[in-house]
């Protein structure tokens, strides 16, 4: 019974270490290996808290675990590969400027965190760290094929976003995961990716992930399907 209910922070951590990962191989210039791990750690995000609610096992440390991973994760990591893939040539200003993400990320998680109504189920309060995170993690995954001043320019309003009192869609009520649009973008990046034959570039744990998160949303979408004909 305990080990059930520590499945969910399990899912948790693994999202925190593809961060830390995804930092390393940033530094050691594997940028498409950082964007995926970043990407990677998305779906574990998106599955956590789900696996809580299914498994009855929320608790008040699993939330407080869920963002400081976020924070590690869609916040630090992708800071990092964006400037090790542009900001570098700014120097200190680049490196200061790219520490807004994080820093704007947190007070994000901070002020989600203590809001006593939360979120309403059809939009967010700013842009989530998750999404700006995975959005960074796309350009740089492409980043050959967009010109640099377009990832500066959505870097800078991603940070802004995060913070603004704009309202997001939040599509839960599409009947996949939390940020499974993202997702599925990046699984259809994976098949471009396996068309093109530069697989040997990524981390085999792609290849483990992704066919577990497909079977884990034709999960979710036969269960939402199957209580709809029930009603």
């Amino acid at each position: 019974m305990r080990f059930t209910k520590s499945i969910p922070n399990m899912f948790t951590l693994g999202n925190l270490y593809c961060g830390f990962l995804s930092i390393g191989y940033a530094a050691n210039g594997q940028y498409k290996n950082a964007a995926v791990l970043i990407l990677i750690g998305m779906m574990l995000d998106s599955m956590d808290g789900r696996l809580a609610r299914m498994l009855k096992a929320d608790s008040v440390m699993g939330k407080e675990l869920d963002s400081l991973a976020d924070i590690v994760t869609f916040g630090v990591a992708p800071s990092f590969l964006v400037y090790y893939t542009y900001f570098f040539q700014f120097g200190l200003l680049g490196f200061a400027v790219t520490g807004l993400l994080p820093l704007f990320g947190a007070y994000r998680l901070a002020r989600f965190n203590i809001s006593s109504n939360k979120s309403s189920m059809n939009y967010f309060i700013g842009v989530p760290i998750t999404a700006a995170g995975g959005i960074l993690a796309l350009l740089t995954l492409f980043g050959d094929r967009i010109p640099n001043i377009i990832t500066s320019v959505i870097f800078t309003a991603l940070c802004f976003l995060m913070v603004s009192r704009i309202r997001i869609p939040s599509f839960k009520e599409i009947p996949l995961p939390k940020y499974g649009t993202i997702v599925t973008i990046f699984i259809g990046c994976l098949l471009y990716v396996i068309y093109k034959g530069t697989y040997e570039q990524f981390p085999y744990l792609i290849y483990i992930a992704t066919p577990l998160y497909i079977a884990y949303l034709s999960y979710r979408f036969v269960k939402r399907r199957n209580q709809r004909n029930m009603e």
